[in-house]
């Protein structure tokens, strides 16, 4: 018999920590088995062997069900259906916008674009600086102290100049959208307001209504306050009615759908005297004007910087349009002087004022350019430089000034007259809050053409919901207002000989002083 082999402490060691282990090991299988968790004692012997490939013959007829495409079948998916369904509804919403805006050529009928209101007969009557501070004057004629008695008479006379009494100006609602131009019928016999609103509608509202009249028949209805102004609305436009001139008895008016359009009230026709002649050409308008000695010349600006020159004897065919690239930016007014129409002052994004003469052109072909007699660069945009009879330029700017120039010896300058940058400067500048924002049309100076008394005065809107006059030495004259004007009247316009003053606000009220 061998002889024991003595282990070593460390195999001692070692073997009782193994017989611990498994012993612990034991009592855990135990306790996973009265708690139901253990796994099962069977073994799988197949587990161990490799498995077998069994070969699946399939027997034609005794197959289920194959998956076939929906599309193959013909039939469309819900989701898809619902695609082509909204891509349908866009392209239907996107044809019927574009239709709106569609430029309508030819002559218009007034009976065919009438809206609402009544008609007329052939004489033209009716039938059946700093922020805004809204209702803060900072103007008052009795506050201000002069020694002068003629500027202190016309001051007066200007501030009592009252808002039409037949109703409120919140319920003269002349244009259904926001008016972007107005203008004045050059009769004197009655106040008759034109005004073009956002989407191409002129509205028409004369102020000479018998209003006593009519509320005394009205005293016995309980309704009595419900009266309403009478006020004609016509559609002769698809888009922006941006700007108004009177020639005579006729308006023409300058859209975003790059037409023009004289309207008549005597034969009741919006004939169409300028559009592109494709009908595909998109070149919205921002300005109309016809010279006094030429009432054949057409003159307009637009919005890619061209102020353009038509005759409208002739067939634009044969007569093409001449138009001169005068900014790289919108031009956003200009003007002819009155007498000399040769004269031309635009108003640009790119921050000038332009003085141009027609009697001179330079460049070869398409490119020629009336000669550049100066101009003034302010330093933000300037939205409208205006003209009047005495040489003076008016205009208004993004840098909150209005500004007066003084050209009143432009009749005698030679051919190719080019001024010097000192005698381009303004000669009055004047604060004004022009940050109109996007909801509020842009403010522009608008001189009274024909003054009875011969003062030189122009009128333009004020932020704090009143409309302001200046003499051309920039003095003030008048701050409109009145009780119901619950918006900024942006539109301003002088009547071209008498005293009379019309503005429109955003939502197509309007508001007239007498």
């Amino acid at each position: 018999m061998a002889p024991a082999v003595e282990l070593s402490d460390y195999e001692r060691k070692r073997q009782e920590t193994i017989a611990k282990n498994q012993a612990l090991l034991r009592n855990l299988a135990l306790d996973a088995a009265e708690a139901g968790i253990a796994p099962s004692r069977k073994k799988s012997h197949a587990a161990s062997k490799p498995t077998k490939k069994k070969t699946i013959v399939k027997i034609k007829g005794e197959d289920g069900p194959r998956r076939t495409s929906s599309r193959l079948k013909g039939i469309v998916a819900d989701s898809e259906v619902a695609k082509r369904k909204a891509d349908d509804e866009s392209l239907a919403l996107q044809q019927a916008e574009r239709a709106k805006r569609q430029r309508i050529s030819g002559d218009l009928n007034l009976s065919d674009i009438l809206v609402s209101g009544k008609s007329w007969d052939q004489s033209g009557n009716f039938l059946t600086v700093g922020p805004a501070r809204p209702y803060e004057r900072t103007f008052t004629a009795t506050d201000v102290k002069t020694g002068d008695k003629e500027l202190r008479a016309l001051r007066e006379k200007m501030s009592n100049l009252q808002l039409w009494e037949g109703v409120e100006p919140g319920r003269i609602k002349i244009t259904p959208e926001r008016v972007y131009s107005m203008a004045f019928h050059p009769s004197a016999e009655k106040a008759l307001v034109f005004a073009g609103d956002k989407l191409g509608n002129l509205g028409i509202f004369d102020g000479s209504q018998d209003v006593k009249g009519i509320k005394s028949e009205d005293d016995e209805d309980e309704d009595k306050d419900e009266w309403e102004p009478s006020i004609t609305t016509l559609k002769p436009h698809s888009r922006t009615i941006s700007a108004m001139h009177f020639a005579g008895d006729s308006l023409y008016m300058a859209s975003y759908d790059s037409a023009i359009r004289k309207l008549d009230l005597n034969k009741g026709i919006a004939m169409e005297v300028y559009a592109p002649a494709d009908s595909q050409d998109d070149e919205p308008l921002s300005g109309v004007q016809i010279p006094e000695n030429e009432p054949h010349m057409l003159y307009f600006s637009t919005l890619s910087g061209a102020v353009g020159r038509y005759d409208m004897r002739a067939d634009s065919r044969k007569n093409p349009t001449a138009l001169f690239q005068l900014s790289e930016k919108k031009i956003g007014g200009f003007t002819l002087h009155p007498t000399h129409p040769h004269l031309i002052a635009t108003a640009s994004l790119d921050r000038t004022m332009r003085i141009w003469d027609l009697r001179k052109l330079n460049g070869s072909g398409v490119n020629k350019v009336p000669n550049l007699v100066g101009e003034h660069e302010s330093r933000l945009s300037v939205s409208h430089a205006a003209w009047n009879y005495a040489g003076q330029v008016a205009t208004s700017s993004y840098d909150d000034t209005v500004k007066i120039y003084n050209f009143s010896g432009c009749g005698a300058w030679d051919l190719g007259k080019e001024l010097k940058e000192a005698e381009m400067k303004p000669k009055t500048v004047v604060p004004h809050n022009n940050q109109t924002g996007r909801w509020v049309t842009i403010l522009r100076p608008q001189w009274q053409m024909q003054p009875s008394d011969g003062v030189q005065r122009f009128c333009i809107g004020n932020m704090n919901r009143f409309v302001d006059i200046y003499t051309a030495k920039g003095e003030q004259l008048a701050q409109l207002g009145g009780e119901g004007i619950t918006a900024v009247p942006a539109v301003a316009q002088f009547h071209p000989s008498c005293d009379w003053v019309a503005a429109a606000t955003a939502s197509g009220k309007l508001c007239l002083w007498m």
